[in-house]
């Protein structure tokens, strides 16, 4: 039986992805800043119009995903980033996708368990995943 590790060249290899470039797989750096940026606005806004509060920054965070998931193909934190999230088969990621995907990141553990084409869970479980755009 082959170990996974040992099959893929490199992340996304198996997807059928290039390996560096436009539609790779990102990488560890553009996601976090993606995630520093969508944070960092979400507390903004959170500050602007709550006084700042906890709850609302998750809120507006989980807002963002949703919304701008199925329509701008990322939060404005990826796009930024120059990362877009897309359906794994391919096609669109519909509306059931985003929020999915939103409420396993707000768990933080599973986007910190990664796979072998480094799809954290919450994207293999959404049938997810974030290429470089």
């Amino acid at each position: 039986m082959s170990d996974e590790r040992t099959t893929s060249a490199y992340p996304g290899a198996r997807l059928g992805l290039p390996e560096t470039g436009r539609l790779s797989i990102a990488r560890f750096g553009r996601r976090l800043g993606g995630y520093a940026i969508d944070a960092a606005l979400s507390a903004l806004i959170s500050f602007a119009f709550f006084h700042y509060s906890a709850v609302a920054s998750l809120v507006i965070f989980a807002l963002l995903h949703v919304l701008f998931i199925p329509t701008i193909g990322g939060s404005p934190g990826h796009r930024l980033v120059g990362l877009r999230v897309v359906k794994a088969t391919g096609g669109w990621i519909g509306l059931w996708r985003p929020v999915v995907r939103t409420v396993l990141l707000l768990l933080l553990f599973p986007a910190l368990i990664w796979n072998v084409d480094h799809r954290g869970l919450h994207d293999v479980f959404a049938g997810t995943m974030i290429i470089r755009w």
